[in-house]
C-alpha cells in the first residue's frame, strides 16, 4: 500500500511508456466498448497501479478482527469457522415449512430463515379480508402461537441460530419465537437469530409497513431495550440494504442508505437512554450479494470500514464489539431470469463467491427457479451445494482476505467508502434518514437508478445473458413449486378453532393490557410475550396496536 515518491514517479513514467503502445493497439484493433462501468455506475478504468492506492497500510486495511475491520470481523474468519449457510424458506402452512426446514438441516444447512406471507408481514390473520388470495403464498403463513409451535416442532431452539425477515409486526413473532422457546425449556439467554425490525427501508424501497414513523421506531428501540437484558445473543435488528439493492440502487447507495437508517435507529435508542455500548454490538446487517464480482466484494470492504469508523468517531462506542459490522448476506433475486432459468445458477454461484470473498458471516443462496416460483426441494438442494462446494473445494475460504492488495479491490474499496459517506452526511444535513425518506430523496435515488438500468439493457448497453442476447426458443418450464389456494381455509380453520379452544376472557384482558401500555411510554415488549402466550392472534395484537397508533400513509409527490 505504501511507495515512496521515487517509486511512484518511476511507475507513472513507464505506465505512461506502456500507455503509447497501448493506443497503438487500440488504434488498430479497438476495444469492446468506449467506456467501461461497473454495475454500481461507477466507471472502470483500464489498469490499476500503485498509483490508484493511497494511504496507510494499519490505517486503511490493518488485521482481521482489529479496527477499522477492512479485513474481516473476526480473527481467524474462516479458517476458524465457516459462515453460516442459510436457506430462506417459508411456504405455505407452518406444517409444510417445517417439512423444509428439516430437509435443510438434515442436508448441511447451519441456520434457519423463515420467510412469512404477506399478511403476516402486514399484521393481518388469515382470515382477514386483506389477506384474500396471498396466504402462503410468499411464505409460511403465522397467525398466531399455535402456528409458531408447528412451524419449529421437533427443532431444538437452543441448537440452531434462526432468521426471521419481518419488520412491521417484529416484536410480536420475535415473542412467538421466544414462547416455543419457553415451552421446550430453552432459556431465553440461549436463543441465538436475527430478526429483520428495520421498518425504515420499508418506506422507502419495499412497503410492508404498518404504523406511523415514530410509533414504529418506539417498538424498535423497545425491543433493543428488551432483548439486551432477556435475550443477550439475539441480534435485535438487521438493517437491510438488500431491499434498497433490489428495489434498483447502486452499489454505493445501498451501503450509504442503510448505513443512514442504521444511524437512526442508534440515535433512536441513545434518545430513549440506552447506553450505545449496550446495544450496539447486537446490531446486524443484511447485504445484496449482486453479480458484479468484484465491486461486490469492495462493497463489503468498505463497508465494514465505514460502520467501525461511523460507530467509533461519531457515536463515540468505546467498546471494540459496538465498532464490528456483522453482516447476513443474500444473493441478487433481482438479477434472476425467468428466461434460461439455469443460467442462474451460474450467477448465484458468482454472486456467493463474492459475499464469501467480502467477508460475509452469513448467506443464503436463491434458487434457480425464483423467478418463476418458489423454489422447488431440487433447486433449493442446488442452491445449498453452492455454498458447500465454495466452502469445501474452491480454496477461497483457506485464507483471510485473499483479494487484499489488489490494486483494482484496493482503488474500489477507498471509492465505495468515500461516496457512501459522502452521501451519509448529506442525509444528515437533510436532518436523517427519516427526514430524508419524508421528502422523497432515498426514493428518488433509488429510483432514478433502478430506471437507468432498465435503460441499460433495453437498449443493449447491459448485456443480459439470455435476455437482450443470445436467446433461445425454451419450453414451458415444468416441475414448478405452486401453493394450493386450499390453503387459505386450512388456515382459517386452524383459526376458528383457536379461537374457540383458548381463553377468551384472557386475550381480551391481555390486548386490553397491551392497549393501554400502547398509550404510555413503557416497555412495549412484556405485553406483547404476554399476550402471545394467551393465544391472541398476530392480527389482534397488530389490531389493537392499530387502533391506538394509526397506520402510516405513504406520501405521493407528482
Amino acid at each position: 500500500m505504501s511507495y515512496s515518491k521515487e517509486e511512484l514517479s518511476a511507475i507513472q513514467q513507464a505506465m505512461d511508456k506502456w500507455q503509447v503502445s497501448v493506443d497503438k493497439t487500440i488504434a488498430k484493433q479497438g476495444e469492446r466498448k468506449e467506456t467501461f462501468y461497473s454495475s454500481g455506475f461507477n466507471e472502470i478504468d483500464r489498469l490499476y497501479t500503485p498509483l490508484d492506492t493511497f494511504g496507510d497500510y494499519m490505517e486503511k486495511l490493518g488485521f482481521p478482527g482489529e479496527y477499522p475491520f477492512t479485513r474481516g470481523p473476526q480473527p481467524t474468519m474462516y479458517r476458524g469457522k465457516l459462515w453460516t449457510m442459510r436457506m430462506y424458506a417459508g411456504f405455505s402452512t407452518a406444517e409444510e415449512s417445517n417439512k423444509r426446514y428439516k430437509y435443510l438441516l438434515a442436508n448441511g444447512s447451519s441456520g434457519l430463515s423463515v420467510a412469512f406471507d404477506l399478511p403476516t408481514q402486514i399484521g393481518y390473520d388469515s382470515d382477514h379480508p386483506m389477506s384474500e388470495g396471498e396466504v402462503g403464498k410468499v411464505g409460511v403463513a403465522i397467525d398466531s402461537l399455535a402456528d409458531m409451535e408447528i412451524l419449529f416442532d421437533s427443532i431444538p431452539l437452543d441448537k440452531v441460530s434462526t432468521s426471521m425477515t419481518i419488520n412491521a409486526p417484529a416484536a410480536v413473532l420475535l415473542a412467538m419465537y421466544m414462547a416455543v422457546a419457553e415451552q421446550q425449556g430453552v432459556p431465553f439467554d440461549k436463543l441465538r437469530g436475527t430478526i429483520q425490525n428495520d421498518i425504515l427501508k420499508e418506506y422507502s424501497a419495499r412497503g410492508t409497513y404498518i404504523f406511523p414513523v415514530q410509533p414504529s421506531m418506539r417498538l424498535i428501540t423497545n425491543i433493543f431495550e428488551f432483548c439486551s437484558e432477556h435475550v443477550p445473543q439475539w441480534n435485535t435488528i438487521s438493517i437491510s440494504g438488500y431491499h434498497i439493492r433490489e428495489a434498483g440502487s447502486t452499489a454505493v447507495d445501498e451501503i450509504a442508505f442503510t448505513f443512514a437508517n442504521g444511524m437512526a435507529y442508534v440515535k433512536a435508542a441513545i434518545k430513549a437512554g440506552m447506553d450505545v455500548d449496550k446495544f450496539a454490538g447486537r446490531l446486524s446487517f443484511f447485504l445484496n450479494a449482486h453479480n458484479d464480482l468484484l465491486e461486490e466484494v469492495s462493497k463489503f470492504r468498505a463497508a465494514r470500514r465505514l460502520w467501525g469508523y461511523i460507530m467509533k468517531e461519531y457515536f463515540k462506542a468505546k467498546d471494540p464489539r459496538s465498532w464490528m459490522f456483522r453482516t447476513h448476506s443474500q444473493t441478487a433475486g433481482s438479477m434472476l431470469t425467468a428466461q434460461q432459468v439455469n443460467n442462474n445458477i451460474v450467477r448465484v454461484c458468482i454472486q456467493a463467491l463474492a459475499a464469501v470473498l467480502g467477508g460475509t458471516q452469513s448467506l443464503h443462496t436463491n434458487s434457480r427457479d425464483e423467478a418463476l416460483a418458489l423454489p422447488s426441494e431440487e433447486s433449493v438442494m442446488t442452491a445449498l451445494r453452492t455454498q458447500q462446494v465454495i466452502a469445501y473445494e474452491s480454496g477461497v475460504a483457506d485464507t483471510i482476505d485473499p483479494l487484499a492488495g489488489s490494486y483494482y479491490i484496493e482503488a474500489l474499496t477507498d471509492k465505495i467508502y468515500n461516496e457512501a459517506w459522502e452521501k451519509i452526511q448529506k442525509i444528515e444535513e437533510m436532518g436523517g434518514a427519516e427526514k430524508a425518506i419524508e421528502i422523497g430523496y432515498i426514493q428518488s435515488e433509488i429510483q432514478k437508478a433502478a430506471y437507468q438500468w432498465q435503460k441499460d439493457v433495453e437498449s443493449g448497453e447491459r448485456i443480459i445473458v439470455g435476455v437482450n442476447k443470445f436467446q433461445v426458443q425454451e419450453p414451458e418450464p415444468s416441475g414448478l413449486l405452486r401453493v394450493d389456494p386450499s390453503v387459505q381455509k386450512t388456515q382459517i380453520d386452524k383459526l376458528n378453532e383457536l379461537k374457540s379452544k383458548r381463553d377468551n376472557a384472557a386475550v381480551a384482558a391481555r390486548l386490553d393490557e397491551l392497549r393501554q401500555a400502547a398509550r404510555g411510554d413503557e416497555n412495549i415488549m412484556p405485553y406483547i410475550l404476554n399476550a402471545v402466550k394467551a393465544y391472541a392472534t398476530e392480527g389482534e395484537i397488530c389490531g389493537t396496536l392499530r387502533e391506538e397508533w394509526g397506520e402510516y400513509v405513504a406520501a405521493v409527490s407528482l
